[in-house]
């Protein structure tokens, strides 16, 4: 067998040099980077969950604010309640208070319906540990059908006094 003639470097590219014109052959390049967009699908995820969570967080802060709204207007409303001094008056204002305040809370299927001594028995179930049907809050249920009498200042500031705990337990 016999060895391949050599070549040297220089005669070896002006025998390649006609082939690279024929062919067009350019010099590698390295790819571009990586373009950012669009994202991968991991990214559309992650912001997806980060925007879910960011709406929960607002709806629940929403809530939150409106029911403090609604608490706030409710007390200041009994607040108002403070200056009266006949007792039918104050009695069926506030017992009228609660019973929107309940209604809101509770339904109206359990609440609607209830009076006297039924309706102290459901305020001392959901808040009023018996100070409604054996305390100041037996005025709801007395006073409205009394002859028009005037209560002393310790017996409003213990009945509006109730009322605002039991609100503040319920709203």
């Amino acid at each position: 067998m016999s060895a391949p003639p050599q070549t040297s470097p220089a005669q070896a590219a002006t025998a390649i040099a006609p082939l690279t014109q024929q062919l067009d052959l350019r010099d590698i390049r390295p790819p571009g980077e990586p373009s950012l967009w669009p994202p991968a699908p991991g990214w559309w995820l992650l912001a997806a969950l980060v925007l879910l969570g960011i709406g929960l967080i607002a709806r629940r802060g929403w809530s939150a604010w409106r029911r403090e709204r609604r608490r706030r207007r409710v007390i200041a409303e009994l607040e108002g309640w403070r200056g009266e001094i006949a007792a039918p008056v104050l009695a069926a204002g506030i017992s009228a208070l609660l019973k929107r305040a309940a209604l809101a809370r509770f339904g109206r299927r359990d609440v609607a319906a209830l009076t006297g001594d039924a309706w102290l028995d459901f305020l001392d179930h959901t808040g009023g540990d018996g100070r409604f049907a054996h305390g100041p809050g037996r005025l709801l249920a007395e006073t409205p059908y009394a002859p028009a009498t005037e209560l002393d200042a310790e017996q409003t500031t213990a009945l509006i006094d109730l009322a605002h705990d039991w609100l503040r337990r319920n709203l």
